[in-house]
């Protein structure tokens, strides 16, 4: 799990990986903490990069017949959490509506 996420963070020594499997279920539980500095890299453009890493270990859970919780800690020195859940998806077919800039040519 931690050779995902290490090409995203200025200090590998800072990401701590902590992984913990039920025993009467089929849950893997993955909490990864790293420095607050490195936060927009590790969640990248729009949550793409977090995005990517859920997906990747969503499909290897699926191939060992589990399923996988991925908790983000983002900030070892802050001691707030970040998100545990994905970022909001958007659709590239159907782009956010921004409100159009009025002219002083529409009435």
């Amino acid at each position: 799990m931690k050779f995902l996420l290490v090409p995203f963070v200025e200090s590998p020594e800072s990401l701590k990986v902590d992984c913990e499997r039920s025993s009467s279920s089929s849950k893997v539980w993955v909490r990864v903490a790293f420095d607050s500095t490195d936060k927009g890299r590790v969640f990248g453009r729009g949550g793409r990069n977090l995005h990517a890493v859920r997906s990747t270990l969503a499909a290897l859970a699926k191939v060992a017949g589990e399923s996988v919780f991925l908790d983000i800690y983002g900030g070892l020195g802050s001691g707030r959490e970040a998100t545990g859940s994905p970022p909001p998806r958007r659709n590239p077919k159907f782009p956010s509506r921004r409100p159009r800039p009025k002219s002083d040519f529409q009435d």
